[in-house]
């Protein structure tokens, strides 16, 4: 129905995202008398929480080091997007940026559509303490939102502000069976990221001469005639980019390729320093 395929990669943008604000965390080991005796990094991973969890709590006695996750680790997974109402804009409105292989046209985009996208983290540990190091480490920052600007669409120069919201964090402890069952606390915190979705980039000419005309209808019997047909043009105005020969700016006409005036419109480029000529015309000049 659509016909126009594209991707942006918007959905995995916002994915790695998240995944990137948890990447560096680090916990600390200390010896009884409160000295540093390790640093460890807490890998993080993209995986569901029963996925984690069966890796999680297998049997103890299994000691080779791919056969369980080490703990503490993170995880985290998307969960269902929301349309965004509250924050629609105009659906009509586009950004337009200059087409880097043809100096004659510009690409543009109408504005996006606005969803929120669930994603769960997931922290485990293996005793209260570990959990709590991280959980520390990372609340603060949520306030209840963490803004991130993100290049979105580089070759658009889309360029948006991103709010992470912490909505809910709670804490459960999976520890059950005997003493040789392994035991993982996990904290779950709950986001919402606050996204746009955008369409398909398209390419148009660049309007380099403006025409208007200009009507002043006459009031008869207290009604209000129809002005084009009706009513003659009163005056006519014309807009269009000045440039002289010698590459400066110019705001008025003197003729194309006069040494006093600009060259001809259709001669000057998006990107060249121009200047805007204005002319108006009355009846009797046009």
């Amino acid at each position: 129905m659509f016909g126009n395929p594209f991707y942006f990669s918007l959905i995995r943008k916002y994915v790695i995202l998240v995944g990137t604000l948890f990447n560096n965390i680090h916990i600390t080991k200390n010896d009884k008398n409160g000295n540093q005796i390790s640093l460890i990094k807490v890998p993080i991973m993209y995986a569901a929480k029963d996925k984690m969890l069966a890796r999680i709590i297998q049997d103890a006695t299994i000691t080779r080091p791919t056969a369980v996750a080490p703990l503490p680790v993170i995880s985290f997974e998307m969960g269902r997007m929301d349309y965004d109402g509250t924050r629609k804009l105009n659906t009509i409105g586009r950004a337009s940026v200059r087409d880097a292989t043809d100096s004659s046209k510009f690409k543009y985009q109408y504005n996006p559509v606005p969803y929120n996208i669930n994603f769960k983290v997931f922290v485990y540990a293996k005793n209260a303490e570990d959990g709590t190091k991280i959980i520390e480490q990372i609340l603060p920052f949520f306030t209840p939102d963490w803004t991130t600007t993100v290049n979105l669409i580089p070759e658009m120069e889309v360029t948006m502000d991103i709010p992470v919201v912490l909505n809910n964090i709670s804490c459960e402890d999976t520890y059950s069976g005997d003493l040789k069952e392994r035991r993982a606390i996990v904290w779950t915190l709950d986001l919402v990221l606050k996204g746009y979705l955008y369409g398909p980039v398209k390419k148009g000419g660049i309007i380099k001469f403006v025409y208007n005309n200009y009507y002043i209808p006459d009031v008869a019997d207290g009604k209000m005639p129809d002005a084009v047909g009706e009513t003659p043009i009163a005056e006519v105005v014309t807009i269009q980019p000045g440039l002289s020969n010698t590459g400066a700016p110019i705001n008025y006409y003197g003729g194309p390729n006069a040494n006093t005036g600009t060259i001809p419109y259709a001669e000057i480029n998006v990107n060249d320093d121009f200047g805007y000529i204005t002319q108006i015309y009355n009846t009797d000049e046009t």
